[in-house]
């Protein structure tokens, strides 16, 4: 009787282990990460005797960023476009709970028709080209976030093209799904008419998709779109181009926090910043990019703050369930937006990539 009574014991110690060890490898929710591709092709001032930073450096590194914000160079260095570094980076994504990279996808001469060699070959989408050839690319998923800022895109006939050649990637396995569905995320949806909403979807079906797409638009514009069936947001930033001034992170925090409203016929995706600092392309080149007016950045964006947002994200999913994705995708601001103060990746001023690995800990 007493090694009955001892087997019995020692069964429920190991079904006990295995419970909590199963609670801890179920991650609540699925973590995607924003990556943008501007760490590859050649600098504008890469000849420039006078710019000696600008000589091996990628098309959006700035003199500031090398110079003033030389903290954020990543440790392997401001350029990604090496099948190593892909590689790298998707085990690191993967080691610490990032389940998909939301890869920045342009057409810059959208107006036009579609140059399926100019997209293919753009330096922009080099870290997604060495994505695909990955040879441990089935650890992490992905999907597109197409950065058609301004109307980029236009035209009835150019969003019909431009389905049909995403639709190479939305029949791979890796790419990621929302309601059976591929998930397509719009950074511009103003700029998108109801009928290039209904062309989109049926081009999908038309490609094989007979259910269509899972459309998710960025911004509370999105929110009065019908043709988008979630809403989102890509970096929420909080005091844009209204100078540049500190600000505690805790203000970022909250205003995106109040953004996170979705319904039943539209549920929200939401996001979570790891922060805002446009400095470093804030001016005209070679200084900044140009592209970037004085903002407000968030000095304090701590791993710990940065953490409790992450698990505010994971409570509002909680709280509303029928109001968000039955996948729980929560967005996160981002892989490597650099210049923009955004990112996750190991840099020298952080080599433990100390706001990843809280990922981890959900």
């Amino acid at each position: 009787m007493k090694l009955w009574y001892a087997v019995l014991a020692v069964c429920f110690v190991v079904g006990l282990t295995g419970c909590i060890k199963n609670s801890k490898e179920k991650k609540p929710v699925t973590v995607g990460v924003y990556y943008f591709g501007g760490w590859a092709g050649k600098n504008a001032y890469a000849d420039d005797p006078n710019e000696p930073w600008a000589k091996d450096a990628p098309s959006h590194l700035t003199r500031r960023l090398a110079k003033e914000f030389a903290g954020r160079e990543p440790l392997w260095g401001w350029r990604d476009d090496t099948q190593e570094t892909m590689e790298r980076q998707i085990d690191l994504a993967a080691d610490n709970g990032v389940d998909f990279f939301l890869f920045c996808w342009y057409w810059r001469d959208g107006k036009r028709a579609i140059n399926k060699g100019a997209i293919e070959s753009a330096s922009l989408h080099t870290g997604m080209n060495s994505y695909m050839k990955a040879k441990n690319k089935e650890k992490i998923k992905y999907c597109l976030l197409v950065a058609n800022h301004d109307g980029s895109i236009s035209g009835d006939k150019n969003w019909e093209d431009a389905v049909t050649y995403w639709a190479k990637y939305f029949r791979d396995p890796q790419y990621i799904t929302v309601d059976n569905k591929p998930l397509l995320v719009l950074f511009d949806v103003d700029s998108i008419t109801d009928n290039q909403f209904a062309i989109m979807q049926e081009t999908a079906r038309k490609e094989g998709f007979k259910n269509g797409l899972s459309i998710a638009g960025c911004y509370e514009k999105a929110k009065k779109r019908a043709g988008c069936a979630y809403s989102t947001n890509y970096n929420g930033a909080i005091g844009y181009e209204k100078g540049s001034e500190a600000h505690p992170y805790q203000e970022l925090i909250d205003d995106t926090e109040q953004q996170w409203t979705g319904t039943e016929e539209q549920p929200h995706i939401p996001l979570v910043n790891t922060g805002v600092d446009y400095r470093p392309w804030e001016g005209r080149p070679p200084e900044g990019t140009g592209g970037c007016l004085p903002s407000w950045y968030f000095p304090d964006n701590t791993p710990d703050l940065f953490k409790n947002f992450l698990t505010d994200a994971v409570r509002w999913m909680d709280n509303n369930p029928t109001k968000t994705t039955k996948e729980r995708i929560v967005v996160i601001y981002a892989w490597n937006e650099l210049g923009e103060g955004g990112y996750l990746v190991p840099t020298k001023g952080d080599p433990e990539a100390s706001k990843l690995k809280k990922i981890k800990e959900l």
